[in-house]
């Protein structure tokens, strides 16, 4: 007798026969420029859409009495809707951090990356849900609902951009705000089918908060379902602001001609490989050998300290969020409020305090490490997880501290190696388990080679389109 293969949930979408259709972003703004459609007319789309899946998705943390059309039509994405991250300042809105331990007051400007973000001529129809302080890898609350998976509902659609990832993969817009610091766009696009780029450290304007982080691991990005519309973000961002101290990246049409010789990491430090990511890893491998690159395997330059200092500096984060949380966010923050994986990072490292010193200054040196992997390859190919994505409830800050640090660790295997480096990597979705939800792989580059991603990124997906959730594949 053969088992039978597991059933498919329904996927969660919005797509429909209105203003947005499927299209992704870089054909919506020529259908604008085109005159085809007006930035209104795609805002009141994108609404409806949101109206018709957020009560099953729980994706929105709060929308703008009227949409934000931008002002200024030149702009490369002109008139194309989209969320902006509640971590975010926007002038208007409040910016909640994902947090139940304060209620925010409506920001009386916008935040600097914002101001360079809204450039490129977004259209904001409201803010994205993230978990509390953007510190866990699945966006779920202590008593608030969970934003879910579009994909299948009973599962944990990543984070910390969460919220833009639910909004991205439904169709309710074509790309959203997303930033990264240990993780939080490569996680919620593997899990969403998703591209999610984090780009080089300071590749666009630092937001207010990384500007403080004792170490600036935090990259600002997109979510998106196409690399064409990625490109045209980047691109786009850099007609506002370009580090003079980074090769610029421009507009990138496609993939180039040129072979890579590309490393090849599949065990995590911590944990193992479930059989389905490790599959689709292979898979990808053999696609790119396929192009004519050559893949092998290789060693990561860290060793198991990595992870014990990136958990010691990860508590160190979350003490400061909330030792000077009056300050910080407001003066209604109540510290007794925060959630439980927040109150679990504190307490680990007020009890492990004389680490932290040690943890900086290693920390400090990865990123002259890592590099040594880039003198002999362009890129490395890995999982962007240790294994597919759990259901709702296996990283909930409602576990036991000890349980979901363990759950956490031995499944964010492989993304915080970049924010501490400070180099560039994507997500791509190149696989799928048997129950429906995607699998992300993981391309990482030199520092400021975001071109050779997109590269890559636009053959792998011209050889293997990626699945839609609203044509079932």
């Amino acid at each position: 007798m053969t088992t039978p293969p597991p059933s498919r949930p329904t996927p969660v979408h919005a797509f429909a026969d209105d203003a947005l259709g499927d299209h992704d972003a870089v054909a919506l703004a020529r259908l604008v420029r085109d005159g085809a459609v007006s930035a209104q007319e795609l805002a009141d789309a994108a609404i409806t859409r949101a109206r018709r899946v957020e009560p099953l998705l729980n994706a929105i943390a709060c929308q703008p009495a009227t949409p934000r059309v931008a002002p200024d039509r030149a702009g490369a994405l002109y008139g194309v809707p989209t969320f902006v991250k509640d971590n975010t300042d926007l002038r208007g809105l409040p910016t909640n951090h994902g947090s139940e331990a304060y209620t925010a007051s409506p920001a009386k400007k916008d935040g600097s990356y914002a101001t360079q973000y809204l450039s490129t001529g977004l259209t904001v129809v409201g803010k994205s849900r993230l978990p509390e302080f953007g510190l866990n890898a699945t966006t779920e609350y202590m008593t608030g609902e969970p934003t879910r998976n579009p994909w299948h509902s009973g599962h944990s659609v990543g984070a910390s951009s969460g919220g833009s990832a639910a909004l991205v993969a439904s169709g309710v817009v074509p790309i959203a705000h997303a930033n990264d610091g240990g993780g939080s766009i490569r996680i919620p696009a593997a899990c969403a089918g998703l591209v999610g780029l984090k780009p080089t450290r300071h590749r666009h304007v630092d937001g207010e908060q990384a500007r403080r982080l004792p170490i600036n691991m935090v990259s600002e990005g997109v979510l998106t379902r196409s690399v064409r519309d990625t490109a045209a973000f980047l691109a786009a961002a850099e007609d506002h602001w370009r580090n003079p101290s980074l090769p610029p990246i421009g507009l990138v049409h496609g993939p180039a001609q040129r072979r890579l010789r590309i490393g090849l990491v599949l065990d995590p430090l911590n944990g193992t490989l479930d059989d389905h990511t490790r599959a689709t890893v292979e898979h990808t491998a053999r696609l790119l050998e396929k192009a004519g690159h050559t893949v092998e395997p290789i060693g990561l330059p860290v060793t198991d300290q990595f992870a014990a200092d990136f958990l010691q500096y990860w508590g160190l984060l979350a003490q400061l969020a909330v030792d000077t949380g009056k300050l910080t966010f407001n003066r209604t923050f109540d510290r007794h409020r925060v959630d439980g994986l927040t109150r679990g990072l504190r307490g680990h490292h007020r009890a492990n305090l004389r680490r932290t010193p040690g943890a900086l200054r290693r920390l400090r040196r990865i990123p002259s490490a890592y590099a040594e992997l880039f003198a002999r390859h362009e890129l490395v190919l890995s999982p962007v997880l240790a294994h597919t994505t759990p259901p709702l409830g296996h990283i909930s800050p409602t576990v036991d501290f000890d349980e979901l640090l363990d759950r956490l660790t031995s499944y964010v295997a492989y993304t915080p190696l970049n924010n501490i480096a400070g180099t560039p990597a994507i997500s791509l979705p190149m696989g799928m388990t048997p129950q429906g939800l995607p699998i992300g792989v993981h391309l990482s580059a030199a520092h400021g080679d975001e071109r050779t991603l997109l590269e890559v990124a636009y053959a792998l997906e011209a050889e293997q389109p990626f699945a839609k959730i609203h044509t079932g594949g």
